[in-house]
């Protein structure tokens, strides 16, 4: 068993172990602390204090929490984010007069205020060697370009999923999962890219780590469009409620006349569908050029 204190960094959900200095025992919610990270030094926030874990919970060697953030610490973390936008304001000037095909999205200045991380998109390669040498001798500290992926500009951006709360990516998730087409169709949702899709243009982060229950709940579940039996005679599904546990059933009476009523679904008689699959499985090969695309 190793103590450990867990430190989160800003604008990341993660959270990270580092082994508690010498001589401390307590490491209040939300205190600040100074680490020793791969980038340097960098300030992190305490999301849970000193508790044990297994060895195999954490990566060797675990670094030591340096010193708790003092007065002064907070104040030039402050400093460092009031000089972002005028930092930003400057690189887009430049990345226009120098007509590069990029878009900036976000910088980070490291906490000794000796570098600037620069955040970009691009369609392609683009040759910034020009732009670092104009930002270096604006700034006179150590500059650092760095390409990221559609998904991170939104994880860095933020903004209001579908749902009407914010991002996942950009609030609780520590990494990106791989999310399919065949997750959505496991859910019942219709595979209409505008539905299924985040901010990013992408399967939306949620398919994944809300898969494990859908697929467990799928092989319960009635086919759409199948035949079931039923304690009013035998219908066809029409639909399914996957939270619920209900299925709505087509029954055609014999004068001809149809009723469509909802019955739990261990009420129903029916094949039951073999680990999550049927005939009717999503192929790559099947899909539009637009669900296409949300997969690359």
């Amino acid at each position: 068993m190793a103590k450990i204190i867990g430190v989160r960094f800003k604008n990341t959900a993660k959270v990270y172990y580092f082994a508690p200095a010498e001589g401390e025992t307590e490491y209040p919610e939300k205190t600040g602390v100074i680490v020793e990270t791969a980038k340097g030094l960098e300030y992190g926030t305490v999301v849970f204090g000193l508790k044990e874990v297994s060895d195999k919970e954490i990566v060797h060697p675990l670094k030591p929490v340096l010193r708790r953030a003092t007065e002064k610490d907070e104040k030039k973390v402050l400093e460092n984010e009031k000089k972002i936008p005028e930092a930003l304001e400057y690189a887009n000037q430049k990345i226009t007069e120098l007509n590069l095909n990029m878009k900036l999205i976000g910088c980070e200045y490291a906490f000794d205020g000796k570098k600037i991380v620069f955040f970009f998109t691009s369609e392609g390669r683009v040759d910034f060697r020009e732009l670092v040498k104009v930002l270096a001798s604006k700034f006179h500290l150590r500059i650092e370009l760095r390409q990221v992926g559609i998904r991170d500009e939104t994880k860095i951006l933020g903004g209001i999923a579908p749902c009407g709360r914010t991002c996942c990516c950009a609030s609780c998730m520590s990494d990106f999962g791989k999310v399919s087409i065949k997750m959505a169709k496991t859910q019942g949702l219709h595979l209409n890219p505008g539905k299924i899709s985040g901010l990013c243009g992408r399967l939306m982060c949620c398919l994944e780590y809300e898969n494990d229950y859908y697929a467990e709940v799928y092989k319960k579940m009635p086919k759409i469009g199948g035949t079931v039996g039923t304690p009013e005679g035998e219908g066809v599904v029409i639909g399914n409620d996957m939270l619920k546990l209900i299925s709505k059933v087509k029954i055609t009476k014999g004068d001809g006349s149809e009723v469509y009523k909802d019955f739990p679904v261990d009420r129903l008689n029916f094949k039951r569908k073999n680990g999550g699959k049927d005939d009717d499985d999503v192929n790559d090969e099947n899909l539009s050029e637009d669900m296409k695309k949300m997969l690359d």
